[in-house]
């Protein structure tokens, strides 16, 4: 841990989190850090960094990150070093055809993308194993902002296992094709679209690579001719791979909810998706822990089935908020296996657990805002 900061300055843990795991150009910033003194909003860093790193885009992309943990105005003091020029051979005749140089250029970050000219908000569900509800959990929420006023559409970005179609009972709906753009498909009023919509049927697998997974992934969404919309939501494939790197680089994402059971193996496979999120300077919105609560429908017993606690400690962990905990519960299974989610099941008031969903609804609304891309132009010297 740093040992540097003035007494009574200490940033908080989430800052002093961010400033011992920031790199830039494949270097860690820490050792650069000769000073760190924070007074309110207000953050101070002296930085003695090398001649090669523009402070400039390192002031707008840290920045940026620290925003969303209360750090409104960053101040640099810089002091730039040379560095070291590795030394070169004497130029040489060479007989053989000259062989075109390689092309390298920097992968984008998200303070490089431009945001979506019709989408507002654009919200990743994302865990980092299979099989803790995430699908489930994304439809209804996407249903339950919508209730609350919001214009929602959801992509299900799960290349290899696309179900948002079942769950919102538009299965087997083909999107069409105007100006060579995919229209939407219509779900509850929500624009939807999935790989999943371009399937002939269901038993069709989908044995891509992943430069074709994250091809399509980048169609469904450029390629799309979105609405104006408050929030799109995608439903993301387990795990850190290609498809979570890819949307990193080149979709404007304003945060990520984490989805996880209280259980020991899915919640280190959650850190690791917290972590990947941190890394590629997309903000998480907080935690959703799913199968939290089981009652017996026979006896009324309640029992925590998976453990107690996982998502609380997470959520403190790395200082984000627990939207919400959900139960275990047969009924939001089987609603959403028939294409009506809790959120709109008996016609449409919903069933005992859609208040559950609403709940976490209005938590990522109320937090949206403070997770917005920021245009830090403050001073650095």
């Amino acid at each position: 841990m740093f040992n540097i900061f003035k007494k009574n300055h200490q940033p908080s843990k989430p800052v002093l989190h961010i400033l011992e795991h920031y790199q830039i150009q494949g270097m860690l910033l820490k050792p650069m850090i000769k000073n760190i003194q924070q007074i309110g909003e207000v953050l101070t860093l002296d930085l003695v960094i090398p001649d090669n790193i523009d402070p400039n885009i390192l002031h707008q992309q840290l920045g940026e990150q620290l925003y969303q943990h209360g750090i409104h105005e960053l101040n640099f003091n810089v002091t730039l070093h040379k560095t070291k020029q590795k030394p070169t051979l004497p130029t040489t005749t060479n007989a053989m055809p000259a062989s075109e140089p390689a092309i390298s250029k920097k992968a984008p970050t998200q303070a490089d993308l431009t945001p979506h000219p019709r989408i507002k908000h654009i919200v990743v569900i994302a865990s980092g194993k299979g099989g803790v509800g995430k699908s489930t959990t994304t439809v209804n929420i996407a249903l339950a902002l919508q209730k609350l006023g919001n214009k929602v559409g959801v992509l299900d970005a799960d290349i290899y296992g696309p179900s948002i179609p079942t769950m919102l009972n538009v299965a087997g709906v083909q999107p069409i094709l105007e100006n060579e753009q995919f229209v939407p498909i219509d779900a509850y009023g929500m624009p939807i679209l999935s790989i999943g919509s371009l399937l002939s049927d269901d038993n069709t697998p989908i044995a891509w690579r992943g430069s074709k997974a994250t091809g399509a992934l980048m169609q469904l969404y450029g390629q799309t001719n979105w609405p104006n919309l408050d929030f799109l939501l995608i439903d993301m494939p387990p795990g850190t791979g290609d498809i979570q790197l890819t949307l990193a680089q080149r979709i404007p994402v304003t945060g990520a909810v984490i989805v996880t059971t209280p259980q020991h193996i899915a919640l280190l496979d959650a850190q690791k998706g917290i972590e990947m999120f941190y890394k590629t300077n997309i903000p998480v919105l907080g935690v959703v822990e799913n199968m939290a609560l089981h009652t017996c429908s026979n006896c009324g017993h309640t029992e925590a089935i998976f453990g107690t606690g996982g998502g609380e400690q997470m959520a403190k962990r790395y200082q984000v908020p627990l939207l919400g905990q959900l139960p275990l519960a047969s009924n939001i299974r089987q609603q959403a296996d028939k294409g009506i989610p809790s959120v709109i099941a008996n016609d449409g008031i919903g069933d005992e657990f859609a208040s559950y969903y609403l709940h976490i609804a209005q938590n990522i609304e109320k937090n949206i805002s403070k997770y917005a891309k920021v245009n830090n132009s403050g001073r650095i010297f």
